[in-house]
């Protein structure tokens, strides 16, 4: 699993021999700087770069590129070394921007020896800045770990070398500059058109013309990846460019990101779909609706701490007029109240009209975006269902719902996680402990929570391709049949939903056989050996009415699924009031802190890991009296029935 870090992250290293993978979406500097135990660098001999590439262990590349390669080979590393900084620049002197706020945000991917990404890191908020330390890789207890620095420099390379220590460090920078600029003018001298080339282009025999390079990468976002190619044929002075996104191993060549219209002086853009950086359009999607959740993330937190601030300086002139037994009363007082109030108001108003600014701002780009949303991103009212058609890839993200929070309901962001899941789902049917939606009848609450799992599971089915993914329905009392209908009636189902304690034994026997085999098969690096029978797809497990029907063994066969089916594509997602597993006691914990807890009806109970907002969460839902999901598990069956499932 790749650990997408923030700035100030760090993630151990296991592997000796890594390689960072530098895309930008113009060309750049990369260099290496070897620091001490101090984090400090000694003179320009510990410098890798343009120039001068090599070091002891590192291999940097020898021009620029927007595309760029650093190798490192912690093991050959000097002892003396206890520091690796990875540093980029703006070449001086070429077409690209001055800038690195002018330009798509840098994004690095490190990989170990086997092509495996380790961790990546977007580096955001960037503005004047032409140089910067983007990570360190640093040896601590005699292992190493990658740190997510992202410390940029508007005085360029001289300001950064002196800021490590470097001794004569503009005269080093001048060098770098020097030698950057010179492959900076070969770069964007202009090309041969693969048109009139006298060998093909990529595709074999035939020659074309390919787009302008696409911004990069993955935000986020938390969480969240993207890699650019060249608009010419020539390779960068690093070496052969690999054109797959670290991720996403694309096999479409990059489409241009679409140009956006030009704005009036003093109006704010037109709000364009896909206009952040990735590989392909549901990769800029994607970045863009978790750069849309970080901005009311930080919007808002602006206007609390406006409003925060205000009314401690009201508090605090109010004390001040009080204090004073002869200020307390008259008319003096009265006009120093309502000077206070006046500002108090006047600060209030002056946020709200920032936050109203950013808002408006973001609910027309909401609005923009979310009809270019594809099927696995979008709300189930969305047309592109009535197109839907089987896909040939598995997406790399699922909608879950939506967020939004108090200072604008009316704008509502996609609840995105990433496929596959990393974590169980929890469908609370217990009582919902915010927005007012606290709902009298139990009965009618469970009924929502399984119309919700059973939206969750059809999204799922329909957006990986046909025979790929599978899915297991536990229902020990068979109060969820009205609920799954759908599912059974269509014939999307891996086998009918198990009922009795006897059904619930089996299928847990089943996926925990399944898991054990697929994880031996890995450690042992043989896959080959599984059993024909074992169905390797992705497997979505669906538990109701849970406790009930569950024995001691049963349990523990459910927390193993929990814990470790996942890593090897076992899913869970359970359908359960906690309250009614009361009775196990503090040994299912564990369990349900596995799960991201999701609920049937809006609920304030999601924290952003930034500024720890309540954000109310809505579940994704069909609209009242659609038959979207019946007509989509449809198609899903169809398909299913024509691959002979």
């Amino acid at each position: 699993m790749t650990a997408e870090l923030v700035r100030g992250q760090n993630h151990p290293l296991t592997e000796s021999r890594v390689e960072i993978r530098v895309s930008a979406g113009d060309p750049v500097v990369v260099a290496a700087a070897f620091g001490g135990a101090d984090g400090r660098v000694a003179d320009a001999g510990q410098v890798a770069r343009p120039g001068s590439p090599r070091l002891p262990g590192v291999e940097a590349p020898a021009g620029v590129a927007p595309v760029q390669r650093l190798s490192v080979d912690l093991d050959a590393l000097p002892d003396a070394v206890h520091r690796v900084h990875v540093l980029l620049a703006l070449p001086p002197g070429g077409r690209g921007p001055a800038r690195f706020g002018a330009t798509a945000a840098p994004f690095l991917a490190l990989s170990g020896a086997g092509g495996a990404d380790v961790a990546s890191f977007t580096v955001t908020e960037l503005d004047s800045e032409t140089a910067l330390v983007a990570l360190e890789l640093y040896r601590r207890q005699g292992a190493w770990r990658v740190r997510a620095v992202g410390q940029g420099y508007a005085g360029g390379l001289a300001e950064l070398f002196r800021d490590l220590g470097v001794d004569r460090a503009a005269e080093l920078a001048a060098g770098v500059e020097a030698e950057a600029a010179g492959s900076a003018a070969v770069l964007s001298a202009p090309q041969p058109s693969a048109r009139h080339a006298g060998s093909g282009g990529r595709h074999g025999g035939t020659a074309v013309d390919w787009p302008a390079e696409p911004a990069t990468p993955e935000a986020a976002s938390p969480a969240a990846a993207s890699q650019p190619v060249p608009a010419s044929e020539t390779p960068s002075p690093a070496g052969p460019v690999d054109y797959r996104h670290p991720r996403r191993r694309a096999t479409e060549p990059p489409q241009p990101a679409p140009a956006t219209p030009e704005a009036r002086p003093g109006t704010p853009p037109e709000p364009v779909a896909g206009d952040a950086a990735g590989w392909t359009m549901e990769e800029r999607l994607y970045n863009q609706v978790w750069g849309m959740f970080e901005d009311l993330a930080r919007s808002t937190a602006a206007y609390r701490s406006a409003v925060g601030f205000a009314e401690s300086r009201l508090e605090k002139e109010l004390d001040r007029v009080l204090s004073d037994p002869a200020t307390r009363v008259g008319p003096a007082a009265d006009a120093a109240r309502e000077e206070a109030r006046a500002k108090h108001g006047g600060l209030v108003e002056q946020a709200r009209a920032v936050l109203d600014r950013d808002l408006a701002q973001l609910t027309a780009e909401a609005e923009v975006v979310e009809h270019a949303l594809p099927p696995a991103l979008a709300r189930w009212d969305s047309p592109v269902w009535h197109a839907y058609q089987a896909p040939l890839e598995t997406p790399m993200a699922l909608r879950l719902g939506d967020l939004h929070l108090p200072e604008r309901r009316g704008l509502r962001i996609p609840m995105l996680v990433r496929l596959p899941l990393q974590r169980g789902l929890w469908v609370d049917c217990g009582r919902a402990t915010g927005s007012g939606t606290d709902m009298a009848d139990p009965a009618e609450l469970r009924r929502l929570a399984m119309d919700c799992a059973v939206a969750h599971a059809a999204r799922m089915l329909a957006v990986h391709p046909v025979g790929e993914f599978g899915v297991h329905v536990l229902d020990p009392a068979g109060s969820g049949a009205a609920a799954l209908a759908p599912l059974v009636e269509n014939g999307v189902l891996a086998r009918p939903p198990a009922a009795g304690a006897q059904g619930v034994s089996a299928v847990l026997t089943e996926l925990t056989r399944r898991v054990d085999l697929v994880q031996m098969a890995v450690r042992s690096g043989a896959a080959d050996a599984l059993p024909p029978d074992l169905d390797t797809a992705e497997q979505l497990l669906i538990v109701n009415d849970f406790p009930h029907g569950f024995d001691d063994r049963a349990v523990t066969q459910l927390r193993y699924l929990a814990d470790e089916g996942p890593a090897v594509g076992v899913h869970l997602m359970m359908v359960a009031d906690r309250e009614d597993s009361r009775g196990f006691g503090p040994v299912l914990d564990p369990l349900w802190r596995s799960l991201l807890r999701i609920t049937p009806v809006p609920d304030d109970h999601l924290a952003d890991p930034w500024v720890r907002h309540a954000w109310t969460y809505e579940p994704s839902l069909a609209p009242a009296g659609s038959d979207v999901v019946r007509q989509v598990l449809w198609q899903v069956g169809q398909a299913r029935r024509a691959y002979g499932l």
